[in-house]
């Protein structure tokens, strides 16, 4: 791994203008390498959140007045800026968060997706002409933009779920105050750089690093000068909850994508192969940190042992360590989801659980070491050991509890109604997978489920541009992100009757009769 330092300053944007007030520094760090520093971070106080908030509202009108297609070229504008950078921002997302190489490819790779998806929608903005009841009357909608949004990302992906926001929200002539993690800021600077040299004017996209009790504090400022009026959030369903009160204060309703619990149903007529390798991606990919990682892996009795003798090995095999490399996963991406895995998540491992797919869990070390890691020294960075639990049962802690990071457990089930329960209770709705070539199986696991994305004979993480995403329950309120749905999300409908008749036309009182013959029989 490099030892490259950078010097890297990263602060506050305010309608291209840098924040020189601010609450405190923090240094980003290589989660891979902690002696690498990454950028020098200024985080903002609520003060400066709010002044972004400010900026973005007197900036929205001018943006709005510009045509939606010629917005749409803005964005094709970023498509191409982001495919002509995609090597570096796929750098900048593994140097800052560990992800492996390949997953950021992947992820800039969606970015782009969504771009050319929307870019589109700048021409496909539609509204609709409605019949009148009353002669000589037409009726339209019209979609609008909301104002200004408040847009809350983690960084588990720092690029490809803040585009998800960024340019539909932009599309629809919506101004953005974006608010990224604070441990992939170099990132989302690089991301906001793309944006501002595509066209987006300044004030339409300004950037505020803060923590979270500063954005908190901001947000609520923003909400009651009304500066924001809409909230986009992404990350823990804890934080979810405290935004969605605070955003019901101001009778705003905020579009939050949040954790997951998913389960993974393998049914007896299961490729068992296929399960095995959708479990592996399912729950080890980005070292478990997604919000679809696989919760619980659910299997029918009969093919209960095997799977997991199979999972086991896999596991066990598999390389681990340097993100640069050709590695199942690589580090924890912030030491907050390293203490928690360790302090919180472990403890839900019980007396009749049986652990397994490594030597050891918790931190890789010299004393806990990993068979296979790849990475001249583990310590200097925050690796973890992947770690499955079998044994696991419906009223297991471990069943309802989301655990960020490379843990999955496996639980056993011998008919329907017990594999749906474990699939369900646990109250979060975010995706969920199964395993069956039954196609009346896969339809009765569509209808049953409580998830929001549903995967049949694939892995419970994945997403397409041009597909709803999000989930119900713990895991969202309902809203979704990509394709056409979450233009619902950054417009607002506009009713428009337009009377022509030279008179006063009430409707319902003045509506035309027509006279018929009502005693016709056969």
């Amino acid at each position: 791994m490099s030892t490259q330092q950078m010097t890297k300053t990263v602060s506050s944007t305010i309608a291209g203008r840098r924040a020189e007030g601010g609450a405190h520094t923090i240094r980003s760090v290589n989660p891979a390498d902690l002696e690498q520093a990454v950028a020098e971070v200024h985080l903002g106080d609520g003060e400066t959140y709010a002044d972004a908030a400010r900026a973005a509202k007197r900036a929205q009108p001018e943006w709005a007045a510009i045509p939606a297609p010629v917005r749409g070229q803005v964005v094709a504008n970023i498509a191409r800026l982001v495919g002509d950078n995609k090597d570096r921002l796929a750098a900048s997302i593994t140097g800052e968060v560990g992800k492996t190489t390949v997953e950021a490819l992947g992820e800039v790779q969606e970015v782009i997706d969504t771009c050319e998806f929307f870019l589109g929608e700048g021409r496909r903005l539609y509204g609709m002409t409605v019949p009148s009841e009353m002669p000589s009357k037409q009726l339209m909608t019209f979609r609008a933009p909301v104002g200004s949004v408040a847009v809350i990302t983690a960084g588990n992906f720092p690029v490809a779920v803040p585009s998800w926001y960024l340019v539909p929200a932009l599309l629809c002539g919506n101004t953005v105050v974006w608010k990224p993690a604070e441990y992939a800021a170099a990132t989302a600077h690089a991301m906001a750089e793309l944006f501002w040299h595509g066209g987006v004017p300044p004030a339409a996209l300004n950037v505020v690093h803060a923590d979270g009790a500063a954005t908190f504090d901001g947000l609520g400022r923003a909400l009651e000068e009304g500066t924001i009026d809409k909230v986009g959030f992404t990350g823990s369903t804890a934080v979810g909850r405290r935004i969605g009160a605070l955003c019901g204060e101001h009778l705003q309703t905020p579009c939050l994508e949040l954790g997951g619990k998913n389960p993974l149903v393998v049914m007896p007529d299961a490729d068992l192969g296929l399960a095995v390798e959708g479990a592996l991606f399912s729950g080890f990919g980005t070292a478990g940190q997604r919000c679809t990682s696989l919760g619980t892996a659910i299997v029918h009795e009969d093919l209960h042992d095997e799977f997991l003798a199979r999972l086991t090995e896999a596991v066990e095999a598999a390389p681990i360590g340097d993100p640069t490399q050709d590695v199942l996963y690589g580090p924890m991406m912030d030491e907050r989801f390293l203490a928690r895995f360790e302090e919180e998540w472990l403890g839900l491992i019980w007396d009749h659980h049986a652990v397994g797919g490594s030597q050891g869990v918790g931190q890789i070390t010299a004393d806990n070491p990993r068979r296979g890691f790849v990475g001249a020294d583990p310590e200097r960075g925050m690796f973890v050991h992947p770690t499955i639990v079998s044994g696991v049962r419906s009223d297991d802690e471990l069943a309802r509890t989301e655990t960020f990071g490379p843990l999955i457990g496996v639980a056993r089930f011998g008919d329907w109604e017990e594999a749906m329960a474990l699939a369900n209770d646990h109250g979060y709705g975010l995706s969920a997978a199964i395993y069956t070539n039954d196609p009346r199986t896969a339809f009765l696991f569509r209808a049953e489920s409580s998830a929001g994305m549903v995967s049949i004979n694939n892995s419970t993480s994945g997403a397409e541009a041009h597909l709803p995403f999000g989930g119900n329950g713990k895991s969202g309120n309902g809203s979704r992100q990509s394709g056409v749905w979450v233009l619902d999300q950054f417009t607002r409908w506009q009713a428009v009757n337009w009377d022509y008749a030279g008179k006063l036309q009430r409707a319902q009182m003045d509506v035309a009769e027509i006279d018929a013959d009502l005693e016709f029989r056969i």
